[in-house]
């Protein structure tokens, strides 16, 4: 299977037709048609279903389109990132991470990486530690921020300052807001959203004990900015991050930390077993320097 072929592949199935796709590429229809047939003769399964109109994906079709949209950018990548073996650095750099003021640390840092070398481009992308794992291991990060204090030993580890503190949030005209801690107890009977990261990572288990039968948790989230639309409006709470919420005199939430207080470290890892790219050497070695 050749590259190629896997460019002309996820043409196709960006435009849904082969005309549009071979217009894009600039070749012929037949040509086109004939690459597609080899790849499906090579493969020896069907991978589209072919419509009067458009064609559609099969389910091994889905499959390859999302492997080969892995492998063209961690090509595309490694062939940007090997200009960094000029004198001028270039090159991009990835990062995964969760929500958290920790990023402020790695922002900065960033922003004075950029500013000296023009050339770089960066990549910030969300997403939950599971997901952050599986795009260190197919090589399309190269560093990623996770909170919590257990780390895998496949990984190199550098722990940063910041600890993110747990807590509620929730409307401000709710009888709990007036409480300046929320404990368990609190919570008992509440409808509750919880990270789903966090759930799935048992991360509460200790925290409440004995009344984790009686809690009534009504949903799970990603991003908080979606959490706290639906707190404002189903007047719901949500157990997340202090500081990720702006709290303003004029909003209609606010913010209680847990008793006894849940806090998670933060912490950016990479591969043992891949090469850091130039430009993620300097990263590197420009956080430790105000880390370590």
């Amino acid at each position: 299977m050749e590259l190629r072929t896997l460019h002309y592949y996820l043409a196709v199935t960006q435009y849904h037709t082969i005309s549009r796709a071979a217009k894009a590429l600039h070749i012929s229809q037949p040509a086109l048609s004939r690459q597609l047939s080899d790849l499906e003769k090579e493969l020896g399964i069907q991978l589209f279903k072919r419509g009067p109109r458009a064609i559609a994906l099969t389910e091994a079709g889905r499959y390859l389109q999302e492997r080969a949209l892995t492998v063209t950018k961690i090509i595309d990548k490694t062939t940007e990132n090997l200009q960094t073996l000029t004198p001028i650095v270039s090159g991009s750099l990835d990062i995964g991470a969760g929500e958290s003021q920790g990023m402020r640390l790695i922002t900065r840092v960033l922003g004075q990486l950029q500013a000296d070398y023009p050339e770089v481009s960066i990549h910030l992308r969300s997403g939950a530690a599971g997901r952050i794992a599986n795009q260190l291991a197919d090589g399309q990060l190269d560093f990623g921020i996770i909170m919590g204090n257990q780390v895998s030993s496949q990984y190199s580890a550098l722990k940063l300052a910041h600890t993110d503190s747990w807590g509620i949030l929730l409307p401000k005209n709710t009888a709990l807001a007036q409480k300046a801690v929320i404990t368990p107890q609190d919570l008992v009977g509440q409808p509750l959203i919880v990270s789903e990261q966090a759930m799935n990572e048992h991360r509460f288990q200790n925290w409440w004990q004995n009344v984790s039968d009686q809690l009534q948790i009504v949903g799970t989230y990603d991003l908080i900015f979606n959490a706290q639309l639906l707190v404002t409006t189903s007047h719901c709470y949500a157990l997340a991050f202090d500081n990720l919420v702006p709290i303003e005199d004029n909003s209609l939430l606010t913010f209680r930390p847990l008793s006894p207080a849940l806090n998670e470290s933060t912490t950016l890892i990479w591969s043992k077993d891949r090469q850091l790219s130039s430009v993620a050497q300097i990263f590197l070695k420009r956080l430790k320097s105000i880390t370590e």
